[in-house]
């Protein structure tokens, strides 16, 4: 996908120096992946404690 932002210079370069990235591309795709990956954990962080799982792990273990 290719599309136009007006991103400012000085944070774009900031970025790619605390990244060590050598392309604005990766270091923004970087950046939303860890955007995407963020929100998820939040998301799931709202099930806690609502959920009852009673797993026996020594079951499982024995399973095989």
């Amino acid at each position: 996908l290719r599309t136009t932002v007006d991103i400012p210079e000085k944070l774009v370069n900031e970025a790619m120096r605390i990244s060590h990235h050598k392309t604005k591309t990766s270091v923004i795709v970087t950046a939303l992946e860890e955007y995407v990956r963020k929100n998820r954990i939040q998301h799931l962080k709202r099930f806690r404690g609502k959920l009852d799982i009673s797993i026996d792990l020594n079951a499982l273990r024995k399973r095989k």
